[in-house]
C-alpha cells in the first residue's frame, strides 16, 4: 500500500468516545492542495516521534473511512498505523510556503459554503475561511468533566484489554482534561451575515490550561489570556483565517454545521521589500 503524503492544518481538542477510547480529528492538506480529514487517531498514546505538529508533512498509511459520507474523511488502515513525519513548512517570507496551501480556496461567503455542504453532489466539509471582521470572542462555562457512561465504558474497554496483557504500565494513561469552556469567535461575512462559531483547536485548550498554570488556577485570567490571543492579536494584527470542519452528526441537518477546527494566522504584509 502506497503511503499518502499529508501537511498538517488542524488538530481538534480530543473527544472521549467509550468504544473507541480518546480520539482526535486531524486535518490537513494533500500535495495537489486538496483537503484530507484523518479520524479517528489517539493522537497522545503515539510515540513521541509519530505526534505531528501542524503544518509538518507525514506519510502514512490511509484507507476510506466507509463509516463517514464526507468526501474528505480517510482512517489509518489499523489501529497501530505508523506515522512518519517527513518535513515541516516554515513560517519564513510571511508564511509564503504554507499560503501556497492553505490559500489556494478561500471562501468569503458563509452561506454559500453551508449550502455546498448541504448539496449532497458536493458535500464539502472543510475549508479555508475568511472573517470580514472580527466582532468578538467569548468563553462560555460548560460541564466540567466528561459524560460518565463513556468514561466507564472506555475503563472497562481498557481493563478488558488489560487482562490479556502480560505487562501492567506502572503509569496508566489518563485521559484528556475536559475544558470547562466553550470558546467562540463571533464574526461577520462579507454579505454582512453574523455568525457565533465554536472553536474546536487543540491550540486553543493547550493555551487555557498553559494559561491556568502560569496564574496558579485563576481561570478568569486564564480565560481573559485566550481572548487576548485569539481577539487582540490574532484578529487585529493578524491575517487571520479560519480553518472550518463539519461534524457528521449535524452535516446535512443543522442550519449551520461548520465549527472553527483551526486559525491561519500570518503577520500582516503591509509593503514589498525592496531588499
Amino acid at each position: 500500500m502506497a503511503k499518502t503524503r499529508v501537511l498538517i492544518a488542524a488538530k481538534t481538542y480530543p473527544t472521549i468516545s467509550g468504544k473507541y477510547d480518546e480520539l482526535v480529528c486531524t486535518a490537513g492538506f494533500l500535495e495537489d492542495g486538496s483537503w484530507i480529514r484523518i479520524y479517528p487517531i489517539s493522537f497522545r498514546k503515539k510515540s513521541y516521534d509519530q505526534q505531528y505538529k501542524k503544518y509538518d508533512w507525514i506519510e502514512i498509511d490511509l484507507v476510506k473511512n466507509t463509516s463517514d459520507f464526507r468526501p474528505e474523511s480517510y482512517r489509518p488502515y489499523s489501529h497501530d498505523t505508523e506515522i512518519e513525519i517527513v518535513g515541516h513548512l516554515s513560517t519564513d517570507n510571511f508564511w509564503a510556503e504554507r499560503k501556497r496551501y492553505a490559500l489556494k480556496k478561500v471562501y468569503t461567503d458563509l452561506k454559500e459554503l453551508i449550502k455546498e455542504a448541504h448539496t449532497k453532489e458536493i458535500c464539502t466539509s472543510l475549508a479555508v475561511f475568511k472573517p470580514t471582521k472580527i466582532l468578538d470572542f467569548t468563553a462560555e462555562p460548560t460541564e466540567r468533566e466528561w459524560n460518565k457512561k463513556k468514561i466507564d465504558q472506555l475503563k472497562a474497554n481498557r481493563d478488558q484489554i488489560n487482562m490479556f496483557a502480560y505487562e501492567h504500565p506502572e503509569n496508566p494513561f489518563e485521559v484528556v482534561r475536559k475544558l470547562p469552556f466553550t470558546f467562540r469567535f463571533k464574526f461577520e461575512d462579507d454579505k454582512g451575515k453574523i455568525s457565533n462559531m465554536m472553536i474546536e483547536d487543540w491550540e486553543t485548550g493547550q493555551l487555557f490550561w498553559n494559561s491556568l498554570k502560569n496564574h496558579k488556577g485563576n481561570e478568569a485570567k486564564a480565560v481573559q489570556d485566550v481572548k487576548y490571543k485569539y481577539f487582540e492579536d490574532f484578529a487585529k494584527t493578524k491575517d487571520l483565517h479560519f480553518y472550518l470542519g463539519t461534524s457528521a452528526v449535524h452535516h446535512y441537518v443543522s442550519h449551520n454545521p461548520f465549527m472553527i477546527i483551526g486559525t491561519f494566522y500570518p503577520k500582516i504584509q503591509n509593503q514589498l521589500s525592496f531588499f
